[in-house]
């Protein structure tokens, strides 16, 4: 990914310039330092907040076409959909960018979970069992608030299973996400990467606001404890899982206009590689036409 420096500004002004997909994501194979990539940058991004809003209200209509095409050609047999999963630290966006970025869509063409601590029922199955029940059908739009990577984040800092199990496990999320490639699955994976300045101040925002603090949990102080921790967790899974069929893509985050921004900008370009088509009908439209243009209604001679 390039850093802010080397980065060019975004196409909104028409001009063309790299795929944002490819300007954010991680190289694969390499391995990968956190403190290198800023959080507060806006690589490829608008020049300023107001611009950056204005284009993501602008892709809400390409956004929404594009999910009905997706839908529509399922309908023929067509078994693509798209899966967005986000990951990153708590306060960085992960619920913001459902409410702000995948509320362009139809709600009825997306299925959308939060992964949280493991039930009784998931924790007596295989760790990618809950998973798979919560996978977007044939020409839906998936999205995932956290998602299996916790069983290789939380689990590896809070060492809720064996170091040796973890390793295994960074194996059978690549083996699991190739097959969900082949299937037809477009694997969107984002970490949303912020800053440990950033956190506090949107943690003592929601301290500050009542309407905020059923978010807060004196738990949330804890885990900040283990920062480091957790930042070197998350290398080793961006690290490890960044594959030719399913890249990690790092989105700074500090600024949320920024990340509500590439978020929309990644699912458009992502959706329009796929270049869903509405599926030709299967009947005669000509003699369908014909038909309701000699309707003569209930009442016409002859009907009852």
């Amino acid at each position: 990914m390039a850093k802010e420096s080397k980065s060019r500004k975004a196409s909104d002004d028409g001009v063309r310039r790299a795929p944002l997909r490819e300007l954010l994501r991680l190289p694969v194979g390499e391995r990968v330092d956190l403190s290198s990539y800023d959080p507060g940058a806006t690589p490829g991004g608008p020049e300023d907040k107001a611009a950056g809003r204005e284009a993501v209200d602008r892709a809400g209509e390409p956004l929404a076409a594009l999910q009905e095409r997706l839908y529509a050609a399922s309908t023929a047999g067509d078994r693509r959909r798209l899966l967005l999963i986000l990951q990153g630290m708590d306060t960085s966006g992960k619920g913001g960018t459902v409410k702000h970025v995948i509320g362009q869509f139809n709600p009825s063409g997306c299925r959308i979970r939060a992964f949280k601590t493991p039930t009784r029922e998931e924790q007596r199955h295989p760790f990618l069992w809950r998973v798979s029940r919560a996978l977007p059908q044939p020409g839906e739009i998936g999205i995932f608030d956290r998602s299996h990577y916790e069983d290789v984040l939380i689990a590896r800092v809070r060492e809720l299973a064996p170091r040796r199990e973890i390793a295994r496990r960074y194996g059978r999320i690549n083996r699991f996400e190739e097959a969900l490639a082949e299937d037809g699955v477009t694997i969107v994976k984002v970490f949303l990467h912020i800053s440990y300045e950033q956190q506090r101040r949107r943690l003592l925002a929601r301290l500050d606001n009542p309407d905020k603090q059923w978010k807060f949990s004196p738990g949330d102080i804890d885990e900040r404890a283990l920062w480091p921790q957790y930042q070197r967790a998350y290398e080793i899974a961006l690290e490890r899982c960044s594959t030719e069929a399913a890249p990690w893509l790092l989105v700074p985050s500090d600024r949320k206009w920024y990340r509500n921004w590439a978020i929309s900008r990644l699912l458009l370009e992502h959706l329009q590689a796929l270049d869903p088509r509405y599926p030709p009908a299967d009947f005669d439209v000509e003699e369908c036409r014909r038909r309701l243009l000699q309707d003569g209604g209930p009442h016409a001679p002859g009907r009852a």
